[in-house]
């Protein structure tokens, strides 16, 4: 039996279920740890919007704990992975499915920046629980494959605690590298919007020595919270003292505290930026408190009652301590941790550092450095490409085996056809001719019954031809951007497709099997990471690069790519090509723009023959016309 995801609730919305992945317990917490974070997240909150689902991550996996059906203050259920909606079914955990099975989103920063809007759309009121995304909205939004920040608190920290709690005791030797990283992000000057402002009235402040109008903001603070909170600030008023634990708390109150309107002495206003002080982490992105300290407030708690059963000192996390010491006294946060069995550690002796003692221990294994030289290249590509030459290395490009084949726009619905849409005329026809060359490859590799995925999907266009042109098969859009999916699954409603599912998730998250891949301009190594889902399913693909001058060694992917440019070509050599491959707009010279097409060539080269080292038939060809787009090459790999 297959779940249906949702039901009418009161008020016009409808519940959403949400599936979290369960292994076993740990003391307080559920293993895997994203299930915690999301639950903790939902204490926080006090969300009841979501029917809660536990997955056995294997058959083995003791459910009895769970029959109770009262866990963390909420009603949960405990089913099987065959019970899921086959969407999800395809995807990591945790995941919220709606519309009818056919919507799902996977991941953790995904999944919880969700549950959140849903909050605030549900009661607008709750504009806390709204600000925990930050300025713009876009905390944790960028994808972990191209988001070091994001990576560290999403996949990199959970991972190494989940990891530490695993392992026996004797083999717990060194605080892991991901938690030190943390202690040294701490460490980080703050760079938060207006923060010129503030800098100055830190500046105004250390020359007056004021010291007073803490107190006064921290009994402000403390009449806002519960009885349960208890008093915020009373023992740290001295910590309080810092501009920017003010700045920081004052946001956390119910009635907001007047900013002060008077005008910085000349002497402030004359200072230049660069000889302002700094400002000092209040919490893990800056000043303000967001859903990366919900995340990472889990997995720290773990990590530092696993150092204390054990005996561990933990004199190289100052900032980390003081961190989890500050968080509790968030408001909501003590009542969140009880609800969910936390019980808090105290640490005094490792609140306050005199700044001698707190020693540079931050010694990153090369595994999590930026794997990045220096982006700052000086000469053109020539000599690059003469290097290559002389090895007997030029671009080649196949050709293309129907370059006039066009599908019949003109009897196509409104819906499918991108001339029809917002699009201006030039732009509608060209986004027609870039798909004619994907949607007729991809019905040359299809047969009936194929799964087609359509990763970087963006509003898309190139899947939902697919799947009106192709009935016969399964089309499953993937993209990260919420509001580009939803608008690609609006003109799916419209056209009444039966055949397509959309997840909105990082490519990491999607596990599904499928027989073909295509992805229409996916950006720098978006591409890379779309060839390597193909290969790991077995896979066709079919993808046209672009954004090339974004390409840069990742955690993933380190760059050339094949051994055959590996001999020749340093890390920084391809870069210069990387670089040089981007410039082929129209406004450019002709002979620049027949540069830039030879260097997008040999970068695509150096990813066909990497595919190829994994049984790969591959081909690089231009889309005809040339003229579709300046980011014109398509690779198309069969495996053999």
């Amino acid at each position: 039996m297959v779940l249906q995801p949702r039901r009418k609730m009161k008020g016009g919305f409808t519940e959403e279920h949400l599936y979290l992945a369960y292994s076993h317990q740990f003391e307080d917490c559920i293993i895997p740890l994203h299930t915690s974070i999301s639950l903790f997240l939902l204490s926080y909150c006090d969300c009841k919007l979501f029917k809660v689902f536990l997955v056995p991550v294997s058959d083995s996996t003791d459910d009895q704990l769970f029959d109770k059906a009262q866990l963390y203050d909420l009603e949960v259920h405990f089913i099987s992975r065959c019970q899921l909606p086959l969407v999800v079914q395809s995807c990591c955990l945790p995941a919220i499915v709606e519309e009818n099975g056919k919507f799902c989103r996977a991941g953790l920063s995904v999944v919880l920046r969700h549950i959140i809007q849903e909050i605030q759309q549900v009661d607008p009121s709750k504009k806390l629980v709204l600000e925990l995304l930050g300025f713009k909205k876009t905390c944790l939004k960028a994808c972990a494959e191209v988001s070091q920040w994001t990576r560290l608190c999403e996949i990199s920290i959970p991972q190494a605690v989940e990891n530490l709690l695993n392992a026996s005791p004797h083999q717990y030797e060194d605080i892991p590298s991901e938690v030190l990283l943390f202690e040294k992000k701490l460490r980080e000057p703050v760079r938060v919007h207006n923060d010129d402002k503030i800098r100055r009235q830190k500046l105004q402040q250390q020359k007056a020595g004021d010291k007073t109008a803490a107190p006064a903001i921290a009994r402000r603070a403390t009449k806002n919270l519960s009885p349960e909170e208890g008093t915020v600030m009373d023992i740290q008023e001295q910590e309080l003292a810092s501009l920017e634990l003010r700045v920081a708390f004052s946001k956390l109150v119910v009635q907001e505290i007047p900013v002060t309107t008077s005008r910085e002495p000349s002497h402030i206003r004359k200072t230049k930026t660069s000889d302002l002080p700094p400002l000092e982490h209040v919490f893990a992105e800056g000043l303000y408190f967001t859903l990366a300290d919900v995340v990472l407030l889990p997995c720290i708690h773990q990590f530092l009652v696993f150092s204390k059963k054990n005996n561990k000192k933990l004199l190289d996390l100052p900032l980390v301590s003081r961190w989890y010491h500050r968080v509790q006294e968030v408001p909501g946060v003590k009542n969140a941790a009880a609800k969910c069995n936390m019980q808090f550690l105290q640490f005094p002796d490792l609140l306050f550092f005199p700044d001698e003692q707190l020693r540079d221990v931050y010694t990153i294994p090369d595994d999590l450095r930026e794997k990045c030289e220096d982006s700052q290249f000086i000469g053109g590509p020539r000599p690059t490409m003469t290097k290559l030459m002389e090895s007997g290395i030029e671009a080649k490009f196949s050709p293309h085996p129907c370059p006039r084949w066009t599908l019949d726009w003109n009897s196509l619905p409104a819906a499918v056809n991108p001339g029809k849409g917002k699009m201006s005329g030039d732009r509608g026809l060209r986004k027609q001719q870039q798909l004619n060359n994907l949607v007729s490859m991809v019905i040359k590799l299809s047969k009936p019954g194929d799964v087609i995925v359509d990763f970087c999907s963006g509003g898309g266009h190139v899947g939902i031809v697919l799947a009106h042109m192709l009935p016969s098969c399964q089309v499953v859009l993937i993209e990260n951007k919420e509001l580009s999916l939803v608008r690609a699954k609006d003109r799916s409603d419209e056209l009444g497709l039966h055949n397509i599912w959309f997840i909105q998730a990082n490519l990491d998250y999607f596990k599904g099997t499928f027989n073909i891949g295509v992805a229409l301009h996916a950006c720098g190594v978006a591409t890379d990471m779309v060839i390597e889902h193909c290969i790991k399913a077995h896979a066709a693909f079919v993808v046209c690069p672009c954004c090339y001058g974004f390409i840069q060694n990742t955690v993933k992917f380190m760059f050339p790519r094949s051994h055959q440019f590996k001999e020749v070509l340093s890390y920084k050599e391809h870069m210069i090509l990387c670089r040089f491959a981007d410039q082929t707009a129209v406004r450019l010279p002709p002979e620049r723009r027949l540069i830039g097409k030879h260097c997008m060539g040999l970068v695509d080269l150096d990813r066909a023959w990497a595919a190829e080292g994994c049984n790969y038939s591959v081909q690089v060809m231009s889309m005809e016309p040339e003229s579709c787009s300046p980011k014109n090459n398509m690779v198309v790999g069969v495996p053999i």
